[in-house]
């Protein structure tokens, strides 16, 4: 794994830690960093609400990501408290979407596993079908 890889999945695993906030919400229990084509770290959590509302750690940290008017995402990595989390659909999507560069960015879906988003979905959601 290279070094950057391990701070984003180190910075990460230290996020996941799941906590409630009452009886309706949890947090916590995934988090995500990624790191921009600038260099910069963003991360964030998952919330999830007893009616399955909520998002995920990803879009935590992708959210972070535009507030700073970036959108290239180089590497990611989600993660609960101990092990990888490979991203899904819905944020393989939004990764997708915010930057059509980033079908390069890289997964880190297993501590032994680099894939690029492009290989994670090979068969993209596109405009044509949302305006049929």
């Amino acid at each position: 794994m290279d070094k950057d890889f391990e701070i984003l999945y180190k910075k990460a695993k230290e996020l996941a830690h799941k906590k409630r906030l009452n009886a309706f919400v949890k947090y916590g229990h995934v988090g995500a960093a990624l790191m921009t084509d600038k260099g910069n770290i963003y991360t964030g959590v998952a919330i999830t609400c007893a009616c399955q509302i909520g998002f995920c750690a990803e879009h935590s940290a992708i959210s972070e990501m535009l507030k700073n008017n970036e959108s290239r995402i180089v590497k990611i990595v989600a993660a609960n408290s101990n092990t990888p989390v490979p991203a899904c659909g819905r944020c393989r999507e939004m990764i997708r979407m915010i930057n059509e560069e980033n079908m390069e960015t890289e997964v880190m879906v297993s501590e032994n596993e680099i894939v690029k988003i492009k290989d994670l979905l090979p068969y993209a959601w596109t405009l044509d079908t949302f305006d049929k």
